[in-house]
């Protein structure tokens, strides 16, 4: 019995803290605040595509991977405890939901996403931008829209598509 709540309780935390994907970092993604809004813009031409890791937080996952970690292990260890009385239940619980939790922070706080370095021209010089995003999405020798935030956040446009995966 003891074996299967641990297993369930892994399982949980596992699947509760899967790791960051860092798709809302893509170029082609804005929030809400950035919709229906001006943002300068112009087109750029890529030199060089490489590919390259970004770090990004992975703090929601962490936090939910906590809150499941403890919550299973407050129920496993109540259930275990309670084979013997209710006192050994509450302390159950209580040991459990603690270690729980504490598994649930062992989820790291950052983790690394597939990205890409650009390297492209404007008016004569030679600049570069890392972007979440795969290397078949731009273009090497082609033009893209580059867009420009308030925060000098630069936002290369994909200018290729990726192939689709094979399917078996």
């Amino acid at each position: 019995m003891f074996k299967k709540n641990l297993a369930v309780l892994s399982l949980a935390v596992i699947v509760a803290g899967c790791q960051a994907t860092g798709e809302e970092y893509q170029a082609d993604v804005f929030d809400a605040s950035q919709v229906n809004t001006q943002q300068e813009a112009k087109t750029v031409k890529i030199i060089t595509v490489t590919p390259t890791k970004i770090k990004v937080s992975n703090e929601r996952n962490r936090k939910a991977a906590q809150m499941v970690g403890g919550l299973l292990g407050a129920v496993g260890g109540a259930a275990l405890g309670a084979n013997h009385n209710r006192d050994t239940a509450i302390i159950g619980g209580v040991a459990g939901g603690a270690g729980g939790a504490l598994a649930g922070s062992m989820v790291n706080e950052t983790s690394l996403v597939p990205g890409v370095l650009i390297g492209y021209s404007e008016e004569g010089k030679i600049y570069t931008s890392a972007q979440v995003g795969k290397v078949c999405e731009f273009a090497p020798g082609g033009i893209s829209l580059m867009v420009k935030t308030i925060n000098d956040e630069t936002r290369i446009q994909p200018n290729a598509t990726c192939p689709e995966p094979v399917k078996s």
